[in-house]
C-alpha cells in the first residue's frame, strides 16, 4: 500500500544517512588532501628513513710507532659476528643457529642476552670476536639468511711486543656508560669499538681516536640489505711517533730477567726517552679483550706488582745515587773538597751512632774519595754542616721532588723533605713538626723522608752529565728544546763526574762490575743500596741478617744510575731493582749491558740466552710454588673445621738468620 507518510520517513532516512555518508566521505577526502598536499613531505621523509639506514663506519686507530717508525700499537683484521636485536623476531631461535656454526659457551650467551637487553635495539651486539678464517666464511654460507645476524670484517688494535710496552703505551678497552653519557658520542656505544684505558693509549685517545664514517644502505621490511646508497669513509687516527727506541726497550725488558725491576734510559742533549721499561708487567692485548677473573685476581695478588708502572708510579728511598746532590749542596755551601773527614765505620750524634756501610770504615776520605768509596760517613759529616733546606733545593734543581709534563697518566712526584714541608706534613707541634738533625744524616745518604721515582733518577743523571735542566719527553714531534744551564758551576760538575767516573773504574769504586766492555767507550755511574727495614742494635751486635736470608719484601732495593760516554755524555740511564741486594753487584751489570745495546747490539744480545734461562727457571719455579700455595688453601676452605689445624710449617732458611754478617764489598 502506498502510505505517503512511510514514504516521507524513509526519504528523511535515507537522507540523513546519505548526507552522514557523504559527510565522512568529505572528511576522509580532507585528511586524505591534507596527508598528500601539506604533510605528504614529512611522512615521505619517515617512510625513506624506514627504508634507508645510516651505519656509522668507526675509524681505524692511529697506529704508535718508535723514533725509526717501527710499530708498537697497530690494528689487524678482526672477524666477528654481530647481531642486531631490532632485526631478530626470535633471539633463542638465532643463538641456537648459530652455535650449529660456531662455539659459544654458556658465559658468552649470557654476555650476548645482557647486551641486547640494556643497549638500544639498533646497535649491533658482537657474538663472538676474533674469529678464524674458517670460521668466519661458515657463518657467511650458513648465517647468511638469518635475518640480524651478520659477520663482520673489522679491526682490532694489536701489541706486537705485547707486556714489553704494557706500561708505557697502555691498552684500550670498551668505553663505559658514563664515558657516553659525558661525551654523548655513538661511537662509544658501537659494538667493538675502543678507546684508551692507560698510558699513552689514554693520554693521546682523543688524537688516536680518529673520525668516524657512515654508509646509507637500502633495507627491505625485513631488514634485508637491497644495496648501498653511498658511503662517507672514516677519518683514521693520526699516527704517533714516541721518541722510544723499540729495539732497546725489548732488549732492556729481556735483560731483566725475573726481576722486579724498572730501567730508563734518555738522550742527554735532547730529553728523549729512548726506554722506559717496568716489569713484570700484563699482556695488554688480552686487557683489550675481557680479562679472565683468574687472570685479573692473579696479577693483582703478584707481589712483583705487573700493575704498577714503577717507571713513573713506582716510589723508592733513592740510598747513595744520591749522594752526588748532597756533594753539590757541601760545593754551592762552599765546603773545600780537599777538606777529609775520619771514617770508622760509626758516626755519633747525641746518644745515637749512625752506621757507615763499611764496618771497618774508609779511614781518611775527602771528596774526591768519597763519591767511589760510597763513605756514609763522610755524607753524614757534610750534611750536617750544609743543612737540610740546602741539600733540598738542590735536589729540586736536579728534578727530583717534580712531575714532568708526559703522556702518563699517574705520575708520583716523591718526596724531597726540608722544614717546611715538615712543617706542613705534621703541624706546628715542635715535638712533630721540628726538623731534626738526625733527619738531615738521613737525608744527606738518600734515607728518611726522600723517595724519588726512577724517572726522576734518570733525569737527575742526565743533568748532572749536561749541565743543562734536561726535561725528559716521549712524543717525537718537532725540534727538541733548547735547556737552560743548571746554575752550578762547571768544576763543581766536573768533580761530581769524576767522582762518578771513578766508581766505575777506580780500583776503590763501588761498581766494578758496570765497566765498559767496549773498547773506546768509558761508563761512569753511581751504585745504591736503599734499606727497606730497620736494623735494631741488637741485631747490629750480634750481627746484621744477610739480605739472601731475609724474605723478598724485606731485602734492600738495589739501584744504580749511569752515563756514557765519560767524556761526551750523550745517554743517562737509571736503574731500580726491587729487593735487589745491593746495586753495585746486580743493578750495576744490567745498566752496562743496556748502555752497552746502544754501541753494540751485538755483544750486548750474546749475554742473553743464560740469563733468559735463568729467568725461564724461576718463573717455573715461581708458578709451581703459587699453584701448591693455591691447591693447599683450597683444600683447607673444603676441610671441616674440627680438621682445620692451626699449626705451622717450621721454617727453614737457606743461610742462618743470626750468623754474624761478614765484611762485605761496598754496596
Amino acid at each position: 500500500m502506498d502510505d505517503p507518510v512511510r514514504r516521507m520517513a524513509f526519504s528523511r532516512r535515507a537522507l540523513l544517512l546519505g548526507a552522514g555518508m557523504a559527510g565522512t566521505g568529505a572528511l576522509l577526502a580532507g585528511r586524505m588532501a591534507w596527508l598528500a598536499v601539506f604533510e605528504g613531505e614529512r611522512y615521505q621523509l619517515r617512510a625513506q628513513e624506514n627504508r634507508i639506514q645510516d651505519r656509522l663506519i668507526p675509524p681505524r686507530r692511529g697506529w704508535i710507532v718508535d723514533r725509526n717508525g717501527k710499530p708498537i700499537a697497530l690494528n689487524r683484521p678482526d672477524y666477528r659476528l654481530e647481531l642486531r636485536p631490532a632485526e631478530v623476531d626470535d633471539l633463542d631461535a638465532a643463538l641456537i643457529a648459530i652455535r650449529s656454526v660456531i662455539d659459544i659457551d654458556v658465559g658468552e650467551e649470557q654476555r650476548i642476552r645482557d647486551d641486547c637487553a640494556s643497549q638500544p635495539s639498533f646497535m649491533p651486539v658482537v657474538v663472538r670476536q676474533n674469529l678464524t678464517w674458517p670460521e668466519f666464511s661458515a657463518c657467511n654460507v650458513r648465517l647468511a639468511t638469518l635475518p640480524g645476524v651478520t659477520p663482520v670484517q673489522s679491526f682490532s688494535r694489536f701489541y706486537p711486543e705485547a707486556d714489553r710496552f704494557a706500561h708505557l703505551v697502555g691498552y684500550v678497552g670498551a668505553p663505559t656508560p658514563e664515558q657516553y653519557r659525558e661525551e654523548k658520542n655513538p661511537l662509544l656505544i658501537y659494538p667493538g669499538f675502543r678507546i684508551g684505558k692507560d698510558g699513552i693509549e689514554r693520554f693521546e685517545d682523543k688524537r688516536l681516536r680518529g673520525q668516524a664514517g657512515s654508509a646509507q644502505v637500502e633495507m627491505t621490511a625485513r631488514g634485508e640489505l637491497v644495496r648501498e646508497l653511498g658511503t662517507q669513509p672514516d677519518r683514521p687516527g693520526d699516527t704517533l711517533r714516541l721518541t722510544i727506541n723499540r729495539d732497546l726497550q725489548n732488549y732492556a725488558a729481556r735483560r731483566l730477567g725475573d726481576n722486579s725491576a724498572s730501567v730508563i734510559v734518555m738522550d742527554c742533549i735532547t730529553g728523549d726517552v729512548l726506554c722506559m721499561v717496568s716489569m713484570p708487567a700484563y699482556d695488554p692485548n688480552i686487557f683489550s679483550r675481557r680479562v679472565p677473573a683468574t687472570l685479573w685476581n692473579a696479577l693483582q695478588k703478584d707481589d712483583h706488582t705487573p700493575l704498577l708502572n714503577k717507571s713513573a708510579m713506582g716510589l723508592y728511598p733513592p740510598g747513595s745515587t744520591f749522594k752526588m746532590v748532597t756533594t753539590l749542596a757541601a760545593l754551592k755551601a762552599g765546603i773545600d773538597p780537599a777538606e777529609s773527614v775520619g771514617c770508622s765505620g760509626k758516626y755519633r750524634l747525641g746518644n745515637n751512632t749512625w752506621h757507615c756501610h763499611a764496618r771497618r770504615g774508609h779511614g781518611t776520605v775527602d771528596m774526591a774519595r768519597a763519591l767511589p768509596l760510597s763513605c756514609d760517613t763522610y755524607f753524614y759529616a757534610m750534611g750536617r754542616r750544609v743543612g737540610i733546606d740546602a741539600i733540598a733545593d738542590m735536589a729540586r734543581r736536579l728534578g727530583l721532588g717534580q712531575e714532568y709534563p708526559l703522556p702518563l697518566p699517574g705520575q708520583a712526584d716523591g718526596i724531597v723533605p726540608d722544614k717546611a714541608w715538615k712543617q706542613r706534613r705534621f703541624g706546628p707541634d715542635p715535638r712533630k713538626g721540628n726538623w731534626r738533625e738526625g733527619e738531615t744524616l738521613n737525608a744527606a745518604i738518600g734515607q728518611g723522608y726522600i723517595i724519588t721515582n726512577p724517572l726522576q733518577l734518570a733525569v737527575m743523571t742526565a743533568r748532572l752529565a749536561s749541565g743543562k735542566a734536561v726535561m725528559p719527553r716521549l712524543i717525537g714531534e718537532g725540534s727538541p728544546a733548547e735547556f737552560p744551564s743548571l746554575g752550578i758551576p762547571e768544576w763543581h760538575l766536573e768533580l761530581v763526574r769524576q767522582g762518578m767516573v771513578d766508581v766505575v773504574n777506580a780500583r776503590h769504586g763501588t761498581a766494578r762490575a758496570a765497566r765498559s766492555p767496549v773498547g773506546d767507550v768509558l761508563f761512569a755511574g753511581k751504585t745504591g743500596t736503599a734499606q727497606v727495614r730497620r736494623i735494631s742494635a741488637a741485631e747490629r751486635r750480634t750481627g746484621v741478617i744477610r739480605n739472601e736470608a731475609l724474605p723478598w719484601k724485606q731485602r734492600d732495593h738495589a739501584l744504580f744510575v749511569a752515563f756514557a760516554p765519560a767524556g761526551a755524555p750523550r745517554y743517562a740511564c737509571s736503574v731500580i731493582l726491587e729487593h735487589g741486594i745491593a746495586g753495585g753487584r746486580y743493578a750495576a751489570p744490567i745498566a752496562r749491558d743496556v748502555l752497552s745495546f746502544l754501541f753494540e747490539p751485538e755483544r750486548a744480545l750474546a749475554i742473553l740466552p743464560p740469563i733468559e734461562a735463568e729467568a725461564a727457571r724461576a718463573r717455573a719455579a715461581r708458578e709451581v710454588r703459587e699453584t701448591a700455595d693455591s691447591i693447599a688453601t683450597e683444600t683447607r676452605a673444603m676441610m671441616p673445621s674440627w680438621l682445620k689445624l692451626d699449626i705451622k710449617p717450621p721454617l727453614f732458611e737457606i743461610a742462618d738468620p743470626d750468623a754474624p754478617q761478614p765484611p762485605r764489598e761496598p754496596e
